[in-house]
């Protein structure tokens, strides 16, 4: 049986780490650090950090300044801000420190403390102009949903969502097909009043698993996502495969200026972050710099 996990504020517990004891809080954190992560959002209130709630990126920079015995906390900017519930097989995410350390052994130490539920499968030294949010240019996630013609796996029942529909594909593929391109996706989302919600949407469909789980994975990829957007779209296709909406209805829904009450937002268990695409290393600055800039309506697709 594994023995019980120190906790992060337990230094003294904390065995002496073979890295730099203390970074000197003077120095300039020059030297960037990336982070593949994967971890189960059952037991998250979601990647950021909150007061009193358990959340990944608390729970990793606590025990990432522990480990390195930081004179600072460790700041951890991340890919993509996952909700309460939702998992990552592919989160990415970096960090700013002033020392060189072993990146291997750094992942091996963390992999020894930290909780079961969060994975930290590689530290790797970040290339020039890397940044783990702007320099991303797509996010691909998955929702997964079982309905009336598979057989439901218990032991999946976190990671499914179940529905009692048997759900039509060429309906939901027809669906999901006329929201693809450069799009104004604020009927989709959640209000806010400080950023856009223009997006690229590049990918997104639904396939039955012919594995023998029979499961229904609905795939959705864009450069950027707004707050419970994926969770969205896959509601609205899923209105749509079960014959309860209509082609008609989504079109009226996609035109809406604002977030349409019509919209069912799916449970956040059944939503995986499978994986963030970046580009070649001499185009990342680029990258992040034109991530960075707002778009305007006069871009959208029409």
């Amino acid at each position: 049986m594994r023995s019980p996990l120190p906790q992060p504020s337990d230094r003294a517990a904390e065995p002496a780490c073979p890295v730099p004891a203390r970074l000197d809080p003077s120095s300039k954190p020059d030297r960037r650090w990336r982070l593949d992560i994967a971890y189960d959002g059952s037991g998250f209130h979601g990647w950021a950090s909150q007061n009193d709630l358990r959340t990944v990126q608390g729970t990793l920079e606590s025990w990432i300044s522990t480990v390195l015995r930081t004179a600072e906390p460790v700041r951890l900017t991340v890919a993509g801000r996952t909700d309460a519930g939702v998992h990552a097989r592919g989160q990415v995410a970096h960090m700013d420190l002033a020392r060189e350390y072993d990146a291997t052994h750094l992942a091996q130490r963390l992999l020894r403390v930290i909780p079961d539920d969060v994975v930290v499968n590689q530290v790797s030294r970040a290339p020039e102009g890397f940044d783990a949010r702007f320099s991303a240019i797509w996010r691909h996630y998955v929702f997964r949903l079982w309905d009336a013609d598979s057989r439901p796996d218990p032991l999946l029942r976190g990671h499914v969502v179940r529905v009692r529909e048997s759900l039509d594909l060429d309906a939901m593929n027809q669906a999901s097909a006329s929201l693809l391109g450069l799009h104004d996706f604020a009927p989709f989302c959640r209000r806010d009043d400080f950023g856009t919600s223009i997006r690229h949407l590049t990918d997104f469909y639904a396939i039955r698993r012919t594995d023998g789980t029979g499961w229904i994975e609905c795939h959705v990829q864009a450069d950027a996502f707004c707050h419970s957007m994926v969770r969205s779209l896959v509601g609205a296709i899923w209105a749509v495969g079960a014959g309860r909406r209509d082609l008609a209805w989504l079109r009226t829904v996609a035109a809406h200026p604002v977030r349409h009450n019509d919209v069912y937002v799916m449970p956040a268990h059944g939503l995986c972050l499978e994986e963030v695409g970046y580009p070649a290393d001499d185009q990342l600055a680029a990258r992040a710099a034109q991530a960075r800039s707002f778009r305007t309506p006069q871009e959208i697709d029409r």
